[in-house]
Parts: C-alpha cells; sequence; structure tokens
C-alpha cells in the first residue's frame, strides 16, 4: 500500500477527507503519520483515526524543523509528503531531497494569487479585491518557491454575487477535499505504471 505523510498546522478538514476516503478504499494508501508544526485540531483527527502522530513546535525546533520531519517520514517509509493546510516553509535541503514527492494544496488557482503571505482567508480576501469572476483551488508539486511548483490539478469556483471572503473560503475548501484525494489517486496511479519515481 502506498505510505504518505501529511503535515498539518490547522483544522486538518483536508487532512479528514484523505483519512475518510483511504478507509473506504477509495483511495489505495495509508496515511502512515501525521506531523503538526503547533498543536491543532488536524492532529487530534490523526489520533481520532489510531494515525502514528507528532507535534513538532516549530518555534522551539525553528531551522531543525524539516530535519526532525525528514527523520520521522523516512523512519515511516512516507512515499508522498502532503502538505495540508501547513504554514511553515519548508526549507530548500528538504524540498531537494523530496523533489518531487511533497505535494500542496492552495486555495486559488494558481498562478494567480499565491506567493509570500498569500495563505488562509488572505487569498479569498484578494481575490474578492481584484473583482474576480472566479477562483477555485490547486494542487502543486512543492518546489524551492513558494507555490511555484508544477500543477497537477485544478477545480474553479465561481465568485457569487455578494460573496464574503468566508463564503467563498467555504465553497472552495469543500472541492479542496475532492482535489486532494483525486491528485494522489492520480499519483499513486502514476508510480503503478511506472512514471513516478
Amino acid at each position: 500500500m502506498f505510505k504518505i505523510g501529511v503535515l498539518v498546522s490547522g483544522g486538518g478538514s483536508n487532512l479528514q477527507s484523505i483519512i475518510d476516503k483511504s478507509k473506504s478504499g477509495e483511495l489505495q494508501c495509508n496515511v502512515e503519520v501525521v506531523i503538526g508544526d503547533r498543536e491543532c485540531y488536524g492532529v487530534e483527527r490523526a489520533k481520532e483515526a489510531g494515525i502514528d502522530r507528532h507535534v513538532l513546535d516549530r518555534k522551539i525546533l525553528k531551522k531543525e524543523l524539516c530535519k526532525e520531519i525528514d527523520k520521522i517520514i523516512t523512519e515511516k517509509g512516507v512515499e508522498l509528503v502532503v502538505l495540508a493546510g501547513f504554514l511553515s516553509i519548508i526549507d530548500e535541503e528538504f524540498v531537494n531531497k523530496w523533489k518531487g514527492k511533497i505535494i500542496n494544496i492552495h486555495p486559488s488557482l494558481l498562478p494567480k494569487f499565491g506567493g509570500p503571505g498569500m495563505y488562509g482567508i488572505k487569498v479569498h480576501e484578494a481575490v474578492l479585491k481584484a473583482g474576480e469572476q472566479e477562483s477555485g483551488c490547486t494542487v502543486h508539486y512543492v518546489d524551492t518557491g513558494v507555490d511555484s511548483g508544477e500543477i497537477i490539478a485544478q477545480k474553479r469556483v465561481k465568485v457569487l454575487v455578494g460573496d464574503t471572503p468566508e463564503t467563498l473560503q467555504k465553497r472552495i475548501l469543500m472541492e479542496e477535499h475532492k482535489l486532494l484525494p483525486e491528485s494522489i489517486a492520480k499519483i499513486i496511479t502514476e508510480k503503478n505504471k511506472g512514471v513516478y519515481s
């Protein structure tokens, strides 16, 4: 079974979508470990699902955070690292070691509304301020830039009249819960075909 590790910083609803789909057999993978960079509900979700979990306090570890993550996921035999609302910056050494094996989900149609400072509700505020007619979410490979890696898949969401950042965020999150597991399934299929090394 394909082994994944999930990194979280918040509520972990995207993590939950992966757990649910792997338990139902819709997604052919095991969540081997969940790592939070702070105490958060995402880590609690892992506990409730009986998944090995770790909290690595980014404020204490600072530059050692990625080394600790690397150690844990290597020991667990993780084949794909999934950033699901993970807010710490992944350093270059880690990215280079796991190149092509780290993915992230972002709440906009990249390359629009990505980059430094663009996360969470700030993305949706920026979309509305710019008067965009549509937004959505993107799953992409992680490279040494911010939100700049190769795009795996996207889902589009119409911006409605009267939308607030919160209402737009809620509708996009529903699509994220579909897109992330679909993207993982696509990677697993490619690996089984020998495309993914």
